[in-house]
């Protein structure tokens, strides 16, 4: 048996138990049986890529790898499915995301292996050394054009899951993620390779056996270090914005169609494979250094030690911090920042951000690169040992050593912050005060290489302490201002309802008053009667639209007589003994309006002017045309307004001068005429009545000019 075929084998044992230990753990974990499918699909497919490789007749040469093909049909859709679910919270929401993609995945692959068509022309070559040969067709081009799609799919997600997770989830998923890479970088490879000269090599089988058995070490090591699907990150959903895999991608496909054409122009090059080949490996080996955790920790030493150079660049340092939190609105994403900058710039695996909760007493996980919220629940402190650690927090407000000392608060923060490596270094906690107040408590260990924290450390998360402290102050401040605001909409839509429903108990009152003085006349008791309907119908009409009052104003406008309106809003009102409402309404051409919106504007103006006079005065309505404008103007003879009460409260929510007054009537009023595209203007002198003129935008129609 020669080496390749030993590389096959070994590599699809290797696969095979991977396969066998993820679904003895699997449980309902849609990335663990992902897995599973995919490890033993590139099991089965090596085993049939060995077979083939061993074949002596071009027959069982042919038997094997359409074998073989059946197996890597079912690679797209079961990677695919395992990078969306991966290790992240919102799997659900990417899996019906991308849910047709994934079908896709599954079915175009798999119905294409099952056409002759599909399959690869066999030739065989009688030169010095014989040789197989297998031509693409066009539908073979075909799936090896998909399996090179979707192989840069899988690695886009993968990427995403890296970016996203920070400290110690990063280092628990790192390997995994490689391992899968590494598969995956080969098969975009392997596949542009067959693309690219419409033949299948089967020399190319050996760098798929080799990239396998790499690729299963790797995860190997990634299952030792942990328990890497259980982990939760938060990827991004936007599909291609800011992936370098896409990138990387396309620059490779790029380079090797250009050194392709050289190749052929100059004559040929039997060895041009494994050279692109190397080249590949090693951008993947310079991608591995450049992600080690601990390299960038030596190179940052190195320079610091042998160029004198300060061991953090503060400029820097200070505008990432600045720049990632500046536009954090909310609690929760403003903790996760700190936490990735902090695991980041001073390389530790495990950070978390417990915030003081003040109604409760209690430290709340706001964020960590190591905890679970579950896990979190477990750790979390009673109210005594809370009290303990803001005490010692109130009157210690620089960073502190949390492993040397054996006061209660220490022994409560280490629980809070269990370390995950015996040698990870010393864990320290950063008070996070402001104005003498404990707001929260980050605390930061394992860092790596065991790497304890210098006097230079403690300096920069001091500094980084303080800044932390006012912007977590301000997100606050800006929640309690926004919960303000909410509150305040919320009462005014409110008092919009109930001001409502104070029109028409007013209405029902006048009638009430005059009911024992004209009960034995028939068209009152008629006319009281349609009142009472009347109101009833307003009253439900308003209960009915309670549901809106979240939403903002909205006018249903139709071609309307102004007139008209105003005489239908006016029949509501039974004029009293003292009370008289005089009517001169001139022809005005037709307006857009809401009606029900505007006879609220007409009744306030009416209610308005029966209270300043005391409902023994008198009111004139008017319609009149002026230029584009349709003019109404209510006129009183009561007690009127001050100057400053005109420009301070009368259009203000819940400023009223009256005894049993909202505030809102004018107020609502503003807001209907303005969204008719409408302006209110108001005359008044104290003791010498007020003059309300509404002027109304006449429509550009016919039915206008």
């Amino acid at each position: 048996m020669h080496t390749a075929e030993i590389l096959t084998f070994l590599s699809a044992t290797g696969a095979g138990i991977l396969a066998l230990i993820a679904a003895l753990r699997a449980g309902r974990s849609i990335a663990l049986w992902a897995f599973v499918g995919g490890m033993l699909a590139f099991a089965v497919e090596r085993i049939f890529g060995g077979f083939a490789s061993h074949a002596e007749v071009p027959e069982q040469l042919n038997h094997w790898l359409r074998y073989r093909g059946v197996a890597a049909a079912f690679l797209p859709g079961f990677w695919l499915l395992f990078s969306l679910a991966y290790a992240r919270e919102n799997a659900r929401v990417f899996i019906q995301r991308w849910r047709w993609l994934l079908i896709g995945a599954f079915i175009a692959p798999i119905g294409l292996v099952f056409i002759p068509q599909s399959l690869p022309i066999l030739t065989y070559s009688r030169d010095t050394v014989p040789t197989f040969h297998f031509a693409l067709t066009g539908l073979g081009a075909l799936r090896y054009l998909l399996l090179l799609i979707s192989a840069i799919l899988v690695l886009m997600n993968l990427e995403r899951s890296f970016r996203a997770s920070v400290g110690m989830i990063r280092w628990r998923i790192k390997f995994m993620l490689m391992g899968v890479a590494v598969l995956f970088i080969i098969r975009v490879f392997t596949a542009s390779q067959a693309l690219l000269y419409r033949e299948v090599n089967l020399s190319m089988e050996a760098i798929n056996s080799g990239a396998l058995l790499v690729a299963t070490l790797l995860i190997f090591r990634s299952i030792f270090r942990s328990e890497p699907i259980a982990l939760n990150v938060h990827p991004s959903q936007s599909v291609l914005q800011g992936s370098v895999t896409v990138f990387l991608a396309g620059i490779y496909l790029v380079l090797i169609g250009i050194l392709a054409s050289l190749v052929t122009y100059f004559g040929g090059d039997d060895s041009f494979a494994l050279k692109a080949f190397i080249v590949l490996v090693a951008l993947v080996i310079l991608a591995v250094l450049l992600q080690s955790d601990r390299i960038n920790l030596y190179v940052r030493r190195f320079v610091s030690r042998h160029f004198k150079r300060p061991f953090y660049d503060y400029q820097t340092v200070w505008s990432r911090f600045t720049e990632v939190t500046a536009s954090r609105v909310e609690q929760k994403e403003f903790c996760q920042a700190v936490v990735a900058q902090l695991a980041d710039t001073f390389k530790s695996l495990c950070v978390t951000f417990w915030v003081l909760d003040d109604s409760r007493n209690e430290l709340v996980l706001a964020a960590s690169t190591s905890l679970t919220e579950d896990r979190a629940r477990e750790l979390k402190p009673d109210s005594a040992g809370t009290a303990l650690v803001v005490q010692h927090l109130r009157e210690h407000i620089d960073p502190t050593d949390i492993e040397k000392p054996s006061e209660m608060w220490a022994v409560v923060l280490r629980r809070c912050h269990p370390d995950e490596f015996h040698k990870g270094g010393n864990r320290v906690c950063v008070p996070i005060v402001s104005r003498g107040e404990v707001l929260a408590v980050i605390i930061l260990g394992d860092r790596v290489g065991g790497t304890p924290f210098t006097l230079q450390d403690f300096d920069l998360l001091k500094t980084i302490g303080e800044h932390v402290s006012s912007g977590l102050l301000n997100v606050r401040l800006s929640q309690r201002l926004l919960q303000s605001r909410e509150h305040e909409a919320f009462q005014t839509m409110a008092a919009f309802f109930v001001h409502d429903l104070k029109n028409a108990a007013s209405t029902l009152s006048l009638m009430l008053q005059n009911l024992p003085t004209h009960f034995d006349d028939p068209e009152f008791r008629q006319d009281a009667l349609r009142g009472v309907g009347k109101s009833v119908a307003h009253i439900n009409h308003l209960i009915s639209r309670l549901s809106e009052l979240r939403k903002e104003l909205k006018i249903q406008a139709r071609e309307s007589d102004l007139n008209a309106i105003v005489t239908n809003a006016l029949a509501s009102f039974e004029q009293g003994t003292g009370f008289i409402i005089e009517a001169e309404l001139a022809k005005v051409p037709n307006i857009l309006v809401d009606n029900d919106q505007f006879s609220k504007v007409i009744i306030n103006l009416v209610l308005n002017a029966r209270e300043a006079t005391n409902g023994k005065g008198r009111l004139r309505i008017r319609t009149i045309q002026e230029g584009s404008w349709a003019v109404l103007t209510a006129a009183d003879d009561g007690c009127g307004m001050t100057e400053e009460f005109l420009a301070r409260s009368l259009f203000r929510p819940f400023q009223t001068t009256k005894k049993n007054g909202l505030g809102i009537g004018m107020f609502q009023s503003k807001m209907i005429v303005e969204a008719h595209g409408g302006r209110i203007a108001v005359e008044s002198s104290s003791g010498q009545g007020t003059t309300f003129r509404v002027f109304l935008p006449l429509p550009l129609t016919p039915s206008a000019r």
